[in-house]
């Protein structure tokens, strides 16, 4: 069964949680600075390890250092749902390890 939408207040609640990361366009987003291509390069392939693992992918753009992952469900109708969380919050546990900033 897929995953319901959350509601607004629901979303703003669970971003409280996951510090720089925001809601727009019916998405949450975030973007990740690093320190050389390499290691935005590093941590793409992590991340999509990451949603292999949950069948859930974001749209995932590698800059030279900066990754930014924007996310909804598309079972959804295109809204964001508990899995959307699920996967950023997995992407965050991920990230130090690749010396974000």
């Amino acid at each position: 069964m897929p995953s319901e939408p959350l509601s607004q207040k629901e979303i703003e609640d669970r971003l409280r949680e996951l510090p720089g990361w925001a809601f727009e366009d019916d998405r949450i987003n975030r973007t990740y600075r690093l320190d050389t291509h390499f290691a935005a390069s590093a941590l793409v392939a992590h991340i999509a390890a990451v949603q292999d693992e949950l069948d859930h992918h974001s749209d995932l753009t590698l800059g030279y250092n900066t990754v930014r992952l924007s996310v909804n469900t598309h079972s959804a109708g295109g809204l964001v749902t508990e899995t959307d969380f699920e996967l950023a919050q997995r992407v965050e546990a991920i990230a130090p390890a690749h010396a974000v900033s």
